[in-house]
C-alpha cells in the first residue's frame, strides 16, 4: 500500500467534461485540462440561454456541473486572493473534481485545496487529521493554524523532512513526525477522517515530480480516504 499506488489506480477512471456555452467561451478547455484524465466536449447553446456552464459525467452519470466563469477562475486564480479566500470561494469545483488526477497544478492551488480540506477538519471539530510537509519552513509558517486545530477533539500528525528540528507542541493533540518513511517526503498530503460516517472524509494527495510540478488527486471518497491512512501511519 503506497499513496503512489492509489494515483495509479484512479488515474485509470476518466471523466467527460462538457462545456454548454452560446460563444467560444472554453474552448481552451481541452488545452488547460489536458493534463487531467478527462475528455473534454463542447456544446453550442442559444445566446438567449443561461450563461455557460460545464457539467462532468462519470461512468455515463451525471456527476456535477459548475458555471464556466467559475472553472476558468479557479484554473487562474486572482493574485489579488489570499489562500483562504481561494478555498471558501471555489469549494463546489473541488467536489466536481473529485478522484480526478492532476498534473502540474501550481502550489497556489495545492494551498487553497489544502485549506478546503482543512476547513472541513474545523467545522467537524473531531477525528484525525494527518499533513505531510516537504519543508520544515512550511509547517513552521502554519504554527498558530495547528496549534489552534490541536485544541478541538482532532488528533493531529504532521510528517516532515529528516534533518530538522521542531518546536514542540505543547498542550495540544498535535503530534509531530520527524523521520516519516523516505518515500513520503516526496509528498504534499492532507488526510482527513471524520471519525463517524465518513461524510466529511477527504483527503490531498500530490506527489513532487522532478521538474518540481505536482501530480495528485484529492477526493471525498471513504474507501480512498482509508487507503491514505494506511499507507502513512
Amino acid at each position: 500500500m503506497s499513496l503512489g499506488s492509489i494515483l495509479s489506480d484512479v488515474a485509470e477512471s476518466e471523466k467527460r467534461l462538457l462545456v454548454y456555452a452560446p460563444d467560444d467561451s472554453g474552448m481552451d478547455l481541452g488545452t488547460r485540462l489536458e493534463t487531467r484524465n478527462l475528455t473534454v466536449d463542447h456544446r453550442r447553446i442559444p445566446s438567449i440561454s443561461a450563461k455557460a456552464f460545464v457539467i462532468i459525467r462519470s461512468g455515463g452519470q451525471f456527476y456535477g456541473a459548475v458555471p464556466l466563469v467559475d472553472l476558468l477562475q479557479f484554473l487562474a486564480p486572482s493574485a489579488s486572493h489570499g489562500v483562504a479566500d481561494d478555498a471558501s470561494d471555489h469549494s463546489h469545483i473541488y467536489d466536481l473534481f473529485d478522484d480526478t488526477v492532476f498534473v502540474s497544478l501550481d502550489r497556489r492551488q495545492l494551498l487553497a485545496t489544502s485549506r478546503e480540506l482543512e476547513d472541513r477538519a474545523w467545522r467537524t471539530g473531531h477525528g484525525r487529521l494527518h499533513v505531510g510537509f516537504q519543508r520544515i519552513e512550511a509547517l513552521e509558517s502554519q504554527r498558530a493554524v495547528y496549534r489552534e486545530m490541536g485544541a478541538l477533539d482532532i488528533d493531529i500528525h504532521l510528517y516532515v523532512p529528516d534533518g530538522g528540528t521542531v518546536s514542540a507542541f505543547d498542550d495540544t493533540s498535535v503530534t509531530v513526525h520527524t523521520e516519516p518513511d523516505r518515500d513520503l517526503a516526496r509528498y504534499w498530503f492532507v488526510l482527513f477522517d471524520d471519525g463517524e460516517d465518513g461524510a466529511q472524509n477527504c483527503a490531498l494527495i500530490a506527489r513532487e515530480e522532478d521538474d518540481g510540478s505536482y501530480r495528485g488527486v484529492w477526493t471525498y471518497d471513504p474507501g480512498l480516504v482509508a487507503r491514505a491512512f494506511a499507507a502513512v501511519e
